[in-house]
């Protein structure tokens, strides 16, 4: 009789799951990129005087929010190549799977950058920028040199914890055939006929968590560190 929980089998489908993380980091990374840059244009038209863009991007830091990851994903994969074909007759039905990974994730690391560049710029005293331009800096310099390096710093944080999210909800995108190291895993299972079932998900929950704590600490250790500077420059 098959033993339910085997340990050896546990240990033994580290090795064929590890490969696998380059692909689930891969991902990850690009989403970070992309989902970084669009959050710095959704928290600049949030800050902006111009109300329709105001609206549009809390709008859309709503609508990202009030949608489920595996929903948006759906929508994502099914309704881009549909919309592509049906509006500009193009066929995307060929393009890899990975894409639309990214393009989900990047899109709701988007809303939730906007958010914490909004809130980390607003955190810094406006006075001051005020008094670095009153000394001659130039308003960019003040910026650069003042604002820039302490919003930097709050921001460590809650940038940390969404590159951690990032990682975490991309376990979803096996749910669309991506291969990934969740993916990976899945695919062991069938290829058991389900049996080691448990084995296989213990082994991943161990590489998500060695993961997630290294980041964690990682990003700790780097607000501790600017933090140290911030304080230095205060100092003199």
């Amino acid at each position: 009789m098959e033993k339910y929980f085997d340990i050896i089998y546990l240990w033994s489908a580290l090795p064929q799951l590890l490969p696998f993380l380059f692909v689930t980091l891969y991902v990850a990374a690009l989403a970070v990129a992309f989902g970084s840059a669009a959050g710095l244009v959704l928290a600049m038209a949030k800050l902006s005087n111009h109300a329709l863009l105001r609206w549009l991007a809390n709008g859309y830091t709503t609508i990202i929010r009030c949608t489920p990851s595996i929903v948006l994903l759906f929508l994502v994969y099914y309704g881009v190549p549909a919309f592509a074909e049906n509006l500009l007759n193009i066929n995307l039905h060929n393009v890899h799977t990975g894409v639309f990974v990214v393009i989900t994730f990047s899109l709701q690391f988007a809303a939730m950058m906007s958010e914490v560049i909004r809130s980390s710029y607003l955190a810094i005293d406006r006075g001051q920028h005020e008094a670095a331009v009153s000394v001659g800096l130039t308003p960019l310099q003040a910026y650069r040199r003042i604002v820039f390096p302490q919003a930097f710093v709050v921001a460590i944080p809650n940038f940390g914890n969404g590159l951690i999210a990032v990682l975490q909800e991309g376990a979803l995108a096996y749910t669309i055939g991506f291969i990934d190291i969740v993916g990976k895993a899945n695919l062991i299972i069938a290829n058991n006929y389900g049996t080691h079932t448990l084995e296989i998900f213990m082994a991943l929950a161990i590489i998500y968590w060695i993961l997630s704590i290294t980041l964690e600490k990682l990003f700790a250790k780097l607000e501790r560190a600017f933090s140290k500077g911030k304080s230095s420059i205060k100092a003199t």
